[in-house]
């Protein structure tokens, strides 16, 4: 601390200095002719004689990752965050004055160069400056070139240092940018409608998890910031709306781990007169396309593995705990997933947290959690999930115990969630009343009572499939993140003990 004090003295003085030189100390724009990513674009492929025939003049500016002075001359990186560029200053191409204010910059700094772009004996291209300028003096030290900023909760704490001195980190937001554009391309292709719908709910509905709540002043009443964007979706379908999606914030008052932030991205879309054996089709095209399109191809490093876009699963999820259960527990069939006294067994001997309460049903999702999950580590897709854990999902027309839902999988964890809608009132009224009364047993994830939701079902809604992508977790795969925090610009954290 006595050190970064020092520091931020020493750089308020070349502050002061500056101003003594006559320089704005934080000038309002700088016109420049080039990107510094624009300039190695439009000149990499020139070589030296070349750039000495043209002497072509450019303007860039950026930030000082590297600061070489030696003499009456010295040299600069500067980059723009994506790219950089050597800058070669010499006391007699820039004056005396204009040298005295290249003295003055630190790394980190914000400056513009005028000058010449040409190739230096060992090839690499540089700005010969006629002109340096300031834009913004960096008061504060960056983290030590070597070893760069590598404490993780300071990188999320300060993801802008982190941006600075780990160009990789950008690389990562770039793709996820790209992620995102590619999943609005596609169900904008496919006749899609992006809509935009509440964030504060009065009833928070559409998922099983806890809600955030706020308070509403004027109106005096507590509202739920959003879990998830299906029953709003699902109105619009009422509405008339056939084929409709929405990508934004969710927000669930849940634990942080490396799979979990509170505040998180999801896609969510629904598509009339069709049901979930349609988004299993529509999902593998989906993704397959996203992972080339951001990754160049469909084998993707992750971790240890090498995921393969091009060769999917569909396991439903008994055939997923009967093929995943642990060869050292004694053999079970399909026979053994059905009954809720074989499931407590198969619970316990799986070493599987459960209420006495739970039903078949929600014994049979424990199960496999703990069983099958881990192992779903290539493009997996895990259906017929139990009608008890599947509140707004149509029952199989055989089997009235089973949903018809289904779950993507992917590096072992789940990256999507779909299912043919529930669009009968009466028994969407009774589900609800079914998940009121495990509110009452002290579930605080089950599902509220939506009487209005209700109401626009009693209007008619078509067959409809509905499906949410987690844009964070998908972005995790495709960029080979262990942690979720890695693809969050500003992950949530514990507030600092003391003042900056």
């Amino acid at each position: 601390m006595e050190n970064q004090t020092n520091i931020l003295e020493q750089r308020q003085g070349k502050l002061a200095e500056l101003a003594r030189l006559g320089c704005e100390l934080y000038p309002h724009k700088f016109d420049h002719t080039h990107t510094v990513s624009g300039a190695r674009a439009a000149f990499e492929a020139c070589d030296a004689a070349a750039l000495d025939e043209k002497k072509e003049s450019v303007r860039v500016c950026g930030r000082i990752l590297s600061l070489r002075p030696h003499g009456k001359a010295g040299f600069m990186d500067v980059s723009d965050g994506e790219s950089r560029i050597q800058v070669y200053v010499r006391r007699d191409f820039v004056g005396q004055e204009n040298f005295a204010l290249f003295k003055l910059f630190d790394l980190g700094d914000i400056i513009g160069v005028e000058g010449t772009v040409f190739r230096t004996h060992t090839g690499e291209l540089t700005v010969s400056a006629t002109q340096v300028f300031h834009l913004a003096k960096n008061l504060l030290p960056l983290p030590e070139k070597w070893h760069g900023l590598t404490d993780v909760e300071t990188r999320f704490r300060q993801r802008y240092v982190d941006l600075i001195i780990n160009p990789e980190v950008r690389s990562v937001f770039a793709k996820r940018s790209r992620i995102i554009r590619e999943i609005r391309n596609y169900l904008d292709g496919h006749g899609y409608t992006e809509v935009e719908t509440p964030v504060l709910q009065a009833v928070a509905g559409g998922a099983l998890a806890r809600p955030f709540i706020t308070h509403h002043n004027a109106l005096d009443i507590d509202l739920y910031m959003r879990i998830a964007l299906e029953l709003y979706l699902k109105r619009l379908i009422v509405g008339g709306i056939p084929r409709v999606y929405e990508l934004g914030r969710i927000f669930r008052n849940e634990g942080i781990s490396t799979r979990h932030n509170p505040e998180f991205t999801m896609v969510e879309f629904y598509q009339a007169y069709s049901d979930y054996r349609d988004l299993m089709d529509l999902t593998e095209e989906l993704i397959t396309r996203v992972a080339e399109a951001v990754t160049g191809g469909r084998q993707v490093a992750y971790g240890e593995h090498v995921l393969d876009f091009g060769s999917w699963r569909r396991l439903t999820m008994k055939e997923a705990v009967l093929e995943f259960w642990p060869a050292s527990l004694p053999a079970i069939t399909a026979e053994d997933l059905v009954s809720v006294e074989r499931l407590r067994e198969l619970a316990g001997l799986a070493h599987t947290k459960f209420d006495p309460a739970d039903g078949a049903g929600k014994l049979l999702s424990l199960v496999f959690e703990t069983v099958a999950e881990e192992h779903l580590v290539q493009p997996t897709i895990i259906y017929d999930h139990p009608a008890e854990t599947s509140p707004l999902s149509k029952k199989k027309a055989d089997d009235p115990a089973t949903a018809e839902r289904f779950e993507l999988y992917i590096a072992g964890m789940e990256i999507a969630n779909a299912y043919s809608e529930l669009n009968d009132p009466a028994e969407q009224k009774a589900r609800f009343e079914e998940q009121l009364a495990a509110r009452g047993r002290g579930d605080e994830e089950a599902h509220e009572m939506d009487h209005d939701y209700i109401r626009a079902l009693s209007y008619g809604m078509p067959p409809t499939a509905g499906e949410g992508i987690g844009i964070d977790r998908l972005t995790m795969v495709l960029t080979n993140s262990q942690s979720v925090r890695e693809v969050i610009l500003f992950p949530l954290l514990r507030p600092e003990t003391a003042e900056p």
